[in-house]
């Protein structure tokens, strides 16, 4: 099961093959750095060490998602990360950079204070904002986390079959889907990691032939 979130309410939630029919999430527009931003270069610089771990992402996407539907199913709770690193939505833009900077991470889950969640942000929403308003970059970046727009978002649920979730990420480009419960409370997150792990664990237990 699959859901898409708008502003912090459910705008679908169904399978994965009525996810392909409904409205196709629209991508993030580029950004640019300016030459002398050294403040943010290290997102750019970040990127293009990753290039080889997206190639054995998307390679262990495809596997997955070939694996014949008979076989035994593996849930995402069986290779999902329980202790994601989220932020509250009361904090602010300038916070979940510095989260983002310290783990060394591209995006992360905002959360409400019992743990809802909210939304995504990521280095490249930060970017945009930021490149739109160069003039008001410090007014931006003091704004919170309750009061800036963000994108729609896909999350899962514990129980969805790991070949539809590698399916859903090879088809969207996602880096990552946050995993929510029945009462769109976050209880992981699932990584293009976690799938490269999982093709490499799952052939020892006979999921596919």
């Amino acid at each position: 099961m699959f859901t898409i979130y708008n502003k912090g309410s459910v705008q679908f939630r169904g399978t994965s093959d009525n996810l392909y029919t409904f409205e196709r999430l629209e991508e993030l527009a580029p950004s640019r750095l300016k030459p002398d931003d050294e403040t943010y270069r290290y997102i750019d610089n970040n990127s293009k060490g990753t290039q080889e771990h997206d190639k054995e992402a998307i390679s262990s996407y495809k596997k997955i998602s070939n694996m014949d539907t008979t076989d035994i199913v593996f849930h995402v709770q069986d290779i999902m990360n329980k202790e994601c690193i989220t932020i509250n939505v009361n904090l602010t833009i300038q916070d979940a950079y510095e989260v983002l900077k310290k783990y060394k991470i591209n995006q992360i889950p905002i959360v409400s204070n019992s743990y809802e969640i909210i939304g995504l942000i990521n280095t490249r929403t930060i970017l945009n904002m930021l490149m739109g308003d160069l003039d008001n970059s410090k007014r931006i970046l003091n704004t919170d986390l309750n009061d800036i727009d963000l994108p729609e978002f896909i999350t899962t649920d514990p129980i969805s079959d790991i070949r539809r979730v590698a399916k859903v990420m090879l088809e969207y480009k996602l880096d990552a889907i946050p995993v929510v419960n029945s009462n769109n409370i976050l209880v992981g997150i699932v990584s293009k990691t976690d799938i490269i792990k999982a093709v490499s664990y799952i052939p020892d237990l006979k999921l596919w032939a």
